[in-house]
């Protein structure tokens, strides 16, 4: 259901998560539609940084030598299958790079939070209530950091069309699971995503009752659009 929504000033940061170039250029690896995701999360990143609100980046990158998941997909020279440390092509993308005072935060699983994260201990010491999160592969790494956003006690504000995945119907599934279960939090679009960051009031989704979006084949895409 889609109510009022304003986050006053200092009230809330974004998250920018692994919008690397191997999903532009690896074809293993393409998200769909990444210009226009890229496009749209330049426009949040800018109008984060004109209301002086906190900036979060991460990026997927993985050592082997220091990585002990035994099931991890390894390529036959014994390099990460994705996101390798020697892969030139785990660099952030220009479009969203960090700024000046924008810490890159490296991590080698899904989630921004995981083991040995320094994020949620920085969120918690910025008083951020409200976490702007945007990224890629929708279903993935944006599902785990949304989830393990809600169980530190933060209100995501998850911007639909600023993430992306190996396909829309991935992508868009994706952001109707978490919509589902995005307790204390919403999903809005880059436009309005802005305006709450300059401190408008905007109608946004917001969860009520216990998974209101029962979605099928036939209806996935019509309730991804209303969201």
């Amino acid at each position: 259901m889609k109510k009022p929504l304003r986050i006053g000033r200092g009230q809330i940061g974004a998250l920018f998560i692994d919008f690397q170039e191997e999903h532009r250029q690896d074809a293993r690896y393409l998200v769909e539609h990444y210009g226009a995701v890229l496009a749209n999360a330049g426009r949040l990143h800018a109008a984060a940084r004109r209301n002086a609100a906190p900036v979060y980046h991460c990026a997927y990158v993985v050592d082997m030598a220091e990585f002990s998941a035994a099931l991890h997909p390894v390529q036959p020279d014994g390099r990460s299958a994705f996101s390798d440390k020697n892969d030139p092509l785990t660099a952030v993308c220009h479009e969203v790079a960090p700024g000046p005072n924008e810490r890159l935060l490296v991590k080698n699983q899904a989630s921004a939070f995981g083991a040995g994260s320094v994020l949620g201990a920085q969120l918690k010491a910025a008083g951020m209530p409200w976490l702007a999160v945007c990224g890629v592969w929708t279903e993935a790494c944006v599902a785990a950091s949304v989830q393990d956003a809600i169980r530190l006690g933060l209100r995501v504000l998850l911007v639909k069309d600023a993430c992306g995945s190996g396909s829309g119907a991935m992508h868009q599934t994706g952001i109707l699971n978490l919509a589902n279960r995005l307790y204390g939090g919403a999903v809005v679009d880059t436009g309005a995503a802005c305006r709450l960051l300059d401190g408008q009031t905007v109608d946004a989704w917001q969860v009520q009752g216990a998974v209101p979006l029962r979605y099928t084949w036939a209806d996935a895409a019509e309730l991804y659009r209303a969201l």
